[in-house]
């Protein structure tokens, strides 16, 4: 069934405006069938030896396992940290439709369209 590949990738992201271009690129390029920003989410992390506190937003990226690579890619691409958050977790249940449109609406390997 196509549909048990699917891939949640987390990734967070500084501003609204940032979130929408690296998931509208996401959604674009047939990498991910959607991905949703969840606002108002507060980091707190070890970088270069300080503890920073950072108000964020959250990508949920819904994927396939064939389209990771270029997930990862397109992210590091358009992304304003150093290293940005890429975390895939697979999806072990769900509604089979929901996973089988998922599935379907991932397609990796096509040119990016021109901006």
């Amino acid at each position: 069934m196509k549909g048990e590949n699917v891939l949640i990738v987390l990734c967070t992201v500084p501003s609204e405006k940032e979130g929408r271009g690296i998931a509208g690129a996401l959604v674009e390029r047939e990498l991910a069938a959607c991905v949703n920003l969840i606002p108002s989410i507060r980091s707190i992390y070890r970088w270069e030896g300080r503890v920073c506190d950072e108000a964020e937003l959250l990508m949920v990226v819904k994927t396939t396992p064939p389209a990771l690579q270029e997930v990862k890619r397109t992210i590091q691409e358009l992304h304003s940290y150093d290293l940005p958050e890429i975390l895939a977790l697979p999806v072990s249940g769900g509604d089979r439709r929901y996973l089988d449109w998922v599935a379907g609406a991932v397609r990796p390997g096509r040119p990016a369209s021109p901006s």
